[in-house]
């Protein structure tokens, strides 16, 4: 079965969503490491990136990804496969974070795409009534998550239930 084919609005919206995030964490200060703490190897290189821009390093997509599992309430395990053969010094496996096999990778990828396609197309012509910034308008995944992996359902309050 052929993916169907993005329309060139589309991909221009994913591009620019895509690019605002990049440009956005790379304005982002990181705080100094303390003097007498261990500092970490930056992650490697992505690999398999299909949605996200490919020119992103290993610790701008680790930022992300760490930022997605608060949104989600998850764990990086939900998404990513254990490596068979690789493994931390404490015997745990690591993840292998270009297999595809897992199918949350996928709805993961879908939503990314839909949460792009929403803040670019819909979102931005929408005036905020909280504030004058883009931020108050845009959409995320704990827009709809609020830290659950699946989310939870709405329930209207009380006072705006509609009776008749």
């Amino acid at each position: 079965m052929r993916p169907a084919s993005l329309s060139h609005p589309t991909v221009a919206a994913l591009l620019g969503v895509a690019l605002f995030a990049v440009a956005t964490m790379a304005q982002t200060p990181r705080p100094p490491v303390p003097r007498g703490e261990h500092h970490r190897p930056p992650a490697p290189n992505p690999t398999n990136l299909k949605v996200l821009p490919k020119t992103l390093t290993g610790d701008q997509v680790m930022e992300i990804m760490h930022g997605w599992e608060g949104q989600l309430g998850s764990e990086c395990d939900t998404c990513h496969t254990a490596d068979p053969v690789k493994k931390f010094p404490n015997g745990k496996p690591m993840l292998n974070f270009a297999d595809d096999s897992k199918k949350e990778k996928e709805t993961a990828r879908q939503m990314l795409k839909m949460i792009m396609e929403i803040n670019q197309t819909y979102t931005k012509t929408v005036e905020s009534t909280h504030d004058n910034t883009d931020v108050a308008k845009r959409v995320t995944c704990g827009t709809c998550h609020r830290g659950h992996l699946d989310p939870p359902a709405y329930v209207v309050p009380k006072e705006h239930e509609h009776h008749d």
